[in-house]
């Protein structure tokens, strides 16, 4: 599976880098990361550390692969 988080506002490299397993782009005062997803478990580990770092999830969705 893979997925697309949007999150609120430019992450810094500094956050980037706490996600090495997904892509990241920036658009229009948002960042979109993402990659594959193996499973639920590390889907909501990535929702949790999103709201750990403080993040502000926009969307989540799978994408049609």
């Amino acid at each position: 599976m893979r997925y697309e988080i949007r999150v609120e506002g430019e992450m810094s490299e500094t956050l980037v880098k706490a996600f090495p397993e997904l892509g990241h782009v920036e658009m229009a005062g948002q960042t979109i990361l993402f990659g594959p997803v193996v499973d639920e478990a590390h889907l909501y580990g990535l929702l949790a550390r999103c709201q750990s770092l403080g993040l502000r999830v926009l969307e989540m969705r799978q994408l049609v692969e």
